[in-house]
């Protein structure tokens, strides 16, 4: 499958008020601590656990409502190649600055490794513990390097492999913004909005123009390339090339670029839209944000906004009422169609449904699968009902208190838990055949592994797959044991690829 978002060391800390002036340092509250889970493309993850364990801020952050602190959120709809950000010019500028950095970081984690392998007992937990966060804060520092650089970092010449990057780089960035631009001009023409063909041509021929200077460009970057190939640093470096958008790294204004492909659909119904606006405006205030119309007057607009109404199950006669006007339901359906209309592939579905009566639920839902398979969408499906996670998920990460704490299928999470948390939250789904009930034993032993996580922030280093796609975090009894036996590396903590 596709990935369509990978999210490493994902960290999400709100500063808390000083008590007082005198205070010395400040204090945060971690919402989310150090999440790692890719999302693939046209599936639903659901992600649960009770409240204030930090669900709805993990899915605000990765489409960046709210700024991560730390760690790397990159994403696949678009490519580096097709978007060419500001963020990437400013790696390509800095590289002969940031490489004597990069390679005295580099040594420490391989001394720290080497350590490692010399101690036992607390001091090779503790050592442990403090490579982990250091190769967290090494991918903060220099992931995007690798990822853009590649095996070139290797190369004698620096400030040689900087200049011909940034030449590239003016010339990618313009033949990026030209394919936006037709794109952009196509998708209009699809949604039958008003579109100008002489543009379409114009741009068709100034991308043509724009891929034989970069090819140009390129043959010069293989050209530095050439002499390295076949040097065991070049290679292992040569695979952190990812194509992959950082989102933490963008501009406002290229977020907003982006805005249209990461929608959300919030918790509550009634306070999300605006009571001064009608279902027609409030569906169709993206499209004109986003210039698909430039304006309501369009021909075409209204005829696109009643589509989307209707594919939400919305009747045409309520384009021109107030959301006061409506249930809860249908609310939720305004909601809908409003993250729709842009056309997305990403939505963070955010207790979507935890407001609503048992019996719209079902509805809200089966619209949600509908839309899925019609649309190719991918959801991020945050709830605190297991119920409804089971039915719509493909796959179901846990969180506890800032930590996914197990992934895996919804079949997987539900007929063979193995975090004593997950089976807790199990155990407490009312039945009403008591003997029909499932009760997973909490405090099961496991001859290869224990849980010693705890609310005051302790936590299980290890993330192991006890079963084929199915993943735990726990505490390793012997490490080296264990993946002496399997003959395997651990690939939590394995520096961001």
């Amino acid at each position: 499958m596709k990935t369509l978002m990978s999210i490493k060391n994902l960290q999400k800390y709100f500063p808390v008020k000083k008590d007082n002036f005198f205070q010395i340092g400040t204090d945060y509250v971690k919402a989310n601590k150090d999440i790692s889970v890719d999302i693939y493309e046209g599936e639903t993850l659901g992600i649960v656990g009770e409240s204030g364990c930090g669900k709805s801020t993990f899915g605000r952050t990765i489409i960046q409502l709210h700024r991560q602190t730390g760690g790397s959120t990159l994403y696949y709809g678009e490519t580096i190649e097709n978007f060419m950000p500001e963020y990437v010019q400013k790696v390509y500028r800095n590289l002969p600055k940031t490489s004597g950095d990069y390679a005295e970081d580099l040594n420490a984690i391989e001394a720290m490794e080497l350590e490692l392998e010399q101690l036992a007992g607390a001091d090779k937990d503790h050592v442990f513990e403090m490579l982990r966060v250091k190769k967290i804060e090494f991918d903060n520092t220099y992931g995007n390097t690798l990822r853009l650089v590649g095996g070139l970092i290797t190369h004698d010449n620096l400030k040689t492999v900087s200049s011909a990057l940034l030449s590239r780089y003016a010339v990618a960035s313009t033949a990026a913004k030209h394919k936006r631009d037709l794109d952009f001009e196509k998708d209009k023409q699809n949604m039958q909005a008003a579109f100008d063909q002489a543009e379409i041509d114009r741009l068709t021929k100034l991308v043509q123009a724009d891929e034989e200077k970069l090819k140009a460009e390129s043959e010069k970057i293989e050209a530095l390339k050439a002499p390295l190939r076949g040097n065991e640093d070049f290679e292992r470096f040569e695979e952190y090339m990812d194509e992959g958008i950082d989102l933490a790294a963008l501009t406002k204004k290229e977020t907003r670029i982006l805005r249209k492909d990461l929608q959300i659909i919030f918790q509550d119904p009634y306070s999300s839209l605006d009571p001064r606006l009608t279902v027609g405006d409030i569906i169709g205030e993206g499209l004109l944000i986003h210039k698909f119309f430039k304006s309501k007057n369009d021909p075409g607009y209204q005829e696109y906004v009643l589509n989307i109404m209707e594919k939400c199950g919305l009747k045409a006669e309520f384009i021109h009422r107030y959301p006061h006007q409506f249930s809860g339901g249908q609310r939720q359906r305004i909601g809908i169609a409003r993250a729709l209309a842009v056309q997305p592939k990403f939505i963070v579905c955010d207790e979507a449904v935890s407001a609503l009566d048992v019996s719209i639920q079902s509805q809200i839902i089966n619209l949600l699968l509908d839309l899925r398979e019609t649309n190719n969408l991918t959801y991020l499906f945050i709830t605190h009902d297991l119920g409804v996670v089971r039915f719509i998920s493909d796959r179901i990460g846990v969180m506890y208190f800032g930590h996914l704490v197990e992934l895996g299928s919804a079949e997987e999470i539900f007929n063979n838990p193995k975090h004593p948390y997950t089976k807790q939250l199990i155990n407490a789904i009312p039945s009403m055949d008591e003997d029909d009930a499932t009760h997973w034993d909490v405090d099961e032993m496991h001859p290869d592994y224990e849980f010693h996580y705890s609310k005051d922030g302790a936590r299980d280093p290890d993330w192991i797959e006890v079963t084929p796609d199915h993943f735990v975090a726990t505490t390793l009894k012997d490490r080296d044991g264990y993946y002496a036996e399997r003959k395997e590396q651990s690939h939590e903590f394995t520096t961001s690829q």
